[in-house]
C-alpha cells in the first residue's frame, strides 16, 4: 500500500453489494469510504443500510444510479446527495431535472458501455450538470476504458473510477483518491461539485482480468434470469415510478 499524503481519501464510488465481508475487503484495500448505490432500491433503505455498515474505519456513503428510459433504451446516471426518491424508468431528462432541483451531484458511470451508458451526445446536453465521468471500470475492455477518458479530457468534465463492484472480490480494484478530508456523504458531494483534484487508481495485471471476467459473468445472469424475475414473477419494482412509495408524482413520465 502507497504511503498516504495529509487530506487524502481513497473512495471507491460505485459498490452494489454490501455486508460485513464488503467493509473488510474495503478496508484491506485501504480505502477510506465505497458508495453503495445498488440496483432497484429506494433512498431510504440504502440510507438505512450505509449508516448500518460504516464504521469508524470506513464511511458508506449512499448513493443512487438511476436507470433511466426504456430497458431497450436505458442509461444508468449515478446520483449522490439526494433527499427525496427518484425512481427508475424515466425518462433522462426528468431525472436530471430533479437531480438538478435537489442538488445532487451528477456521476457518469461506464459512458458508452453496451447500451446502458451516457453518450456523447448526453454528456454534452448536460454538460453543466454531470459532475464526473468514470475513465475506468474493471468491467471494461481497454478500448471501452480509453474512450471514457477521451470522452472526459475533451469534454472536460473531470474523472473518477470505480470498482462497480456486484461482487464482493471486487471492491477496491479501481477507486479515486481525493486530494481532501471526505468525511460525509455531504464532504463527497462538495468535493465532486467543486471539481476537487483527484486521481483515479486501478489494478492492472492478472486480477484485474480475472475480476473482469467474473463481473462480465454475472452481468450474463442480470441481464437473462435476473431480468427475467424482475420482468415477470416479482411484480412491481420498489423503484417502479407507479410504486404507491412515490405517491404517484411520476405516474405521467413512466416509460413501462
Amino acid at each position: 500500500m502507497s504511503e498516504r499524503a495529509p487530506a487524502e481519501t481513497r473512495i471507491d464510488c460505485h459498490v452494489k453489494v454490501l455486508d460485513d465481508r464488503v467493509v473488510e475487503r474495503a478496508i484491506d484495500a485501504g480505502l477510506d469510504a465505497i458508495v453503495y448505490a445498488p440496483h432497484f432500491t429506494r433512498v431510504p433503505e440504502i440510507r438505512r443500510e450505509a449508516a448500518t455498515y460504516s464504521t469508524d474505519r470506513l464511511h458508506v456513503i449512499p448513493g443512487r444510479e438511476v436507470f433511466t428510459g426504456s430497458w431497450h433504451e436505458r442509461k444508468h446516471v449515478l446520483a449522490i446527495g439526494l433527499e427525496e426518491p427518484v425512481p427508475d424508468f424515466i425518462p433522462l431528462e426528468t431525472a436530471m431535472d430533479e437531480f438538478e432541483r435537489q442538488d445532487a451531484a451528477v456521476l457518469a458511470p461506464h459512458p458508452e458501455f453496451a447500451t446502458v451508458g451516457l453518450t456523447e451526445a448526453d454528456l454534452r446536453r448536460y454538460r453543466d450538470l454531470v459532475d464526473a465521468v468514470e475513465i475506468f471500470n474493471p468491467k471494461h475492455f481497454p478500448s471501452n476504458n480509453r474512450r471514457a477518458r477521451e470522452l472526459s479530457e475533451t469534454l472536460d468534465i473531470a474523472p473518477f473510477a470505480s470498482s462497480y463492484a456486484h461482487l464482493t472480490g471486487s471492491v477496491g480494484v479501481a477507486y479515486t483518491t481525493f486530494d481532501a478530508a471526505i468525511d460525509s456523504e455531504a464532504d463527497l458531494v462538495d468535493a465532486l461539485e467543486g471539481d476537487v483534484s483527484r486521481r483515479v487508481v486501478y489494478r492492472n495485471g492478472g486480477r484485474r482480468w480475472k475480476t473482469m471476467a467474473a463481473e462480465l459473468a454475472h452481468l450474463g445472469y442480470e441481464n437473462t434470469w435476473e431480468k427475467v424475475d424482475r420482468l415477470f414473477l416479482s411484480g412491481t419494482e420498489p423503484t417502479h415510478p407507479r410504486h404507491i412509495a412515490y405517491d404517484g408524482r411520476f405516474d405521467d413520465v413512466s416509460v413501462y
